[in-house]
């Protein structure tokens, strides 16, 4: 099965560039988040897949795997506005979308825009704040716009949604319903780091390293906005055969036809999953997607989209370990 972490490419260029000079623009933005962030270079490749393919992403893990500080070296290297909101049991719809304000001297209310006006809006323990300020979210997910007053505001082009949640903490917190977890393209898993790893980052640490000042780390921005839209307009163009449809299809009903699954992927999944094939398909130079680009999307991309039963969950049986005997049970056009 097809690693997620190592895409290819040459150098950018300043107008016009070409899908390959892209390509190597963001290989240059894995090296620049490195500078910041250690041992997370499955998690880099997966937020740029979202980007790419206009998705939005979860990010989950224990407290301290870097999950804030990915996110913002992310923004540092893409030159892209972020915002970052912490949520928690008070927080309201309109800290995150934004406010009517009443302006005295003019005697009018004026629309206060809240943080997710931005590039790239980082939802920090999204599952501390109840499903009212949840799905505040919803329309700027989805639509990329914010209503009020009755009046559709447009959100910024790039805009990506990058939440965390914290997967052993459960007193205090709210689950994302699933219509939320729709919305979220992929679902990054943040592990602990390894020996190795952790030691290189103690090491950067003691060599004067603050992750409060990206610029002092060294982390520069490779590839603006503009060049970010001609990239993913590339990987619209890139083509899927009806065998490759085909069997995105019969993977997305064998998850509704597993005895372990409650709810399985719906076609929304379906669509995802070709949508992150592309970009991963385009990033290694690909025109077409194969079947190595799909299955190297299923677990990131579907993970979040499917219940299990109760009986399941008793039994310690994980999503991932049935998406995993789904590849192999599926057959694989030739």
């Amino acid at each position: 099965m097809t690693d997620i972490t190592t895409p290819q490419g040459t150098p950018p260029a300043s107008s016009s560039p070409s899908p390959e000079q892209l390509r190597q623009s963001l290989a240059r933005v894995r090296t620049e988040v490195g500078k910041a962030v250690v041992g997370q270079d499955g998690a880099v490749t997966g937020l740029i897949i979202a980007l790419l393919a206009r998705g939005h992403v979860l990010l989950e893990g224990v407290p301290g795997v870097a999950k804030t500080l990915l996110v913002r070296s992310l923004s540092q290297a893409l030159s892209l506005d972020t915002k970052r909101v912490q949520f928690t049991p008070d927080l309201m719809p309109g800290d995150i979308t934004g406010s009517l304000i009443y302006d005295a001297k003019a005697g009018e209310f004026s629309f206060r825009e809240g943080p997710v006006f931005t590039n790239i809006l980082l939802a920090d323990e999204i599952n501390r704040t109840p499903p009212k300020t949840q799905s505040a979210l919803l329309e700027a997910m989805e639509e990329r716009q914010v209503s009020a007053d009755g009046i559709t505001r447009a959100l910024p082009d790039p805009f990506l949604v990058a939440a965390t949640q914290n997967p052993i903490e459960y007193e205090g917190t709210y689950t994302l319903p699933e219509a939320q977890l729709d919305r979220f393209l992929l679902k990054l898993v943040l592990d602990l780091p390894e020996r190795e790893v952790e030691v290189a980052v103690l090491e950067r640490h003691a060599r004067g390293f603050n992750p409060r000042d990206l610029v002092g780390a060294g982390v520069t921005p490779v590839l603006s906005a503009a060049e970010l839209t001609f990239a993913q307009q590339d990987v619209q163009r890139v083509q899927a055969t009806p065998d490759v449809l085909a069997y995105i299809v019969d993977l997305a009903r064998a998850t509704r036809q597993s005895p372990s699954v409650k709810l399985g992927v719906s076609p929304r999944g379906s669509t995802a999953l070709l949508a992150a094939a592309k970009a991963w398909a385009w990033l290694n130079g690909s025109p077409g997607i194969t079947p190595d680009h799909v299955q190297a999307m299923v677990l990131p991309v579907l993970r979040h989209r499917i219940q299990l039963r109760p009986e399941a969950e008793l039994e310690g049986v994980s999503v991932d370990s049935i998406l995993r005997s789904i590849l192999t049970q599926v057959r694989v056009p030739i």
